[in-house]
C-alpha cells in the first residue's frame, strides 16, 4: 500500500529529500506522495525512510492505494528500469 501525508504534515521538508522514489513533492498546502512511485521504500530499505524521518508522525498508510509486498516490489523494478 502506499503512504499518504496528512494535514498534520507541518511542511518541515524532511521527509523528501529521504525518498529513493521521488515520490514526495510540495503540495499546495503541504507534501503531498505520488502513489504510482511510492514502494515504501520496498526494494531500498527495510521501512519507510519517510516515515522514519517524519517528526510529527503523519505519514500513514494509504487505504485507497492497497498494494501487497510483491506489488510493491514490482513496482520497484518497473521504476528502476524507467531510470536506468
Amino acid at each position: 500500500m502506499s503512504l499518504k501525508i496528512t494535514h498534520e504534515c507541518i511542511n518541515c521538508d524532511v521527509c523528501e529529500p529521504v525518498c529513493p522514489n521521488q515520490a514526495i513533492s510540495q503540495g499546495v498546502e503541504i507534501y503531498e506522495i505520488d502513489p504510482a512511485l511510492c514502494t515504501e521504500c520496498v526494494g531500498h530499505h527495510d521501512t519507510p525512510q519517510c516515515v522514519q524521518v517524519c517528526p510529527v508522525a503523519c505519514i500513514p498508510l494509504d487505504p485507497d492505494h492497497a498494494e501487497t509486498q510483491e506489488q510493491l516490489l514490482a513496482k520497484y523494478h518497473k521504476l528502476i528500469r524507467l531510470v536506468s
